[in-house]
């Protein structure tokens, strides 16, 4: 679910909160940062049992309106269409995934209902709905796209829930949009009948990934006074205070990949850096952080202190 620049971003938004030097004792931090890593997977499978609870809600509305009173024959014969998409029959299903929320404790819908019913009613007034609705069958790959549009269009832009989020945990604002495309990721691979643990993709590739987090962060802090020696070595026309904070510690995250990860190729360091930089600094920030970057890679090379092995690495 995680890749390495959603890591980087993390390590990056950690350093620049973290205000001690490499002599502090920073475990403090660098727990903070793997436990804002792991409550990703918390934002994901809360927002997957949102999915059930709108289809129970979904489901309950059809089972009232057909012991009504007064029922009419739209309401005894009603369109079942919506509670019988297989998208939405497979992830309610889904016992792994089910015992997972259980295990986790994410039975916030039950204490917070009243934003499934707003959801749900965002959804039955949209035009994907009415549209979606306007013929009771369906094949699987069209209740797929109906439910992929849905939540781009409504449940993933939602104000309500935004608030929501923001008010349970602050760093899941900035966690909200990888863990919605990993959703619409999984959801547009699906076919029918998925294996019992599609609905829970690891949180990262594998182990080395996990550890680059902890690795990236703790060499940042522990090398922070020689990466600064560096940057002021190569931005001599540049009044230090100048330089924004958060350019200073992409900057040193990128020194520290250059010398301390030999397995990272010097090209993917800084295209990922330069994106990062793009989307989180200021506008002039990557053309910056690219002339520094570069008189670096130039002067490593020229001394032949680059560390890196294997090909393609340079």
């Amino acid at each position: 679910m995680l890749n390495r620049r959603h890591i980087r971003i993390k390590v990056m938004q950690t350093l620049y909160a973290f205000n001690g030097g490499e002599g502090d004792n920073f475990k403090v931090e660098e727990k903070f940062l793997m436990n804002s890593l792991d409550s990703m997977y918390d934002l994901y499978l809360l927002l997957l049992s949102l999915f059930i609870e709108i289809h129970k809600k979904a489901e309950d509305r059809l089972d009232k309106s057909q012991k009504k009173h007064l029922a009419t024959a739209e309401d005894k014969n009603p369109n079942r269409k919506f509670v019988n998409n297989q998208l939405l029959l497979d992830i309610r299903s889904n016992e792994p995934l089910s015992n997972e929320i259980e295990s986790k404790k994410l039975n916030y819908w039950d204490l917070d209902f009243e934003y499934v019913d707003i959801l749900f009613k965002a959804i039955t007034e949209s035009e994907v709905y009415s549209d979606y609705m306007s013929e009771r069958e369906s094949t699987f790959e069209e209740d797929k796209h109906f439910l992929i549009d849905i939540f781009k269009e409504v449940i993933a832009p939602h104000e309500k829930l935004y608030e929501y989020f923001e008010d349970k945990k602050l760093t899941w604002l900035d966690d909200l949009p990888i863990v919605n495309t990993s959703i619409l990721k999984l959801f547009r691979k699906l076919k029918p009948n998925p294996p019992a643990y599609y609905f829970l993709p690891k949180l990262y590739k594998d182990i080395e990934d996990k550890d680059f987090a902890s690795e990236l962060f703790s060499k940042t802090i522990l090398n922070q006074t020689k990466f600064d020696e560096e940057i002021a070595a190569k931005t001599t026309n540049w009044d230090t205070e100048r330089i924004a904070n958060l350019d200073a510690v992409m900057l040193r995250m990128a020194l520290c990949e250059f010398q301390k990860f030999p397995s990272i190729p010097v090209k993917v360091t800084i295209n990922e850096y330069l994106e990062i930089a793009k989307e989180y600094s200021t506008p002039k920030s990557s053309i910056f952080i690219n002339g520094v970057l570069d008189k670096t890679v130039k002067e490593y090379k020229e001394k032949g202190n680059l560390n890196k092995i294997g090909r393609g690495l340079m």
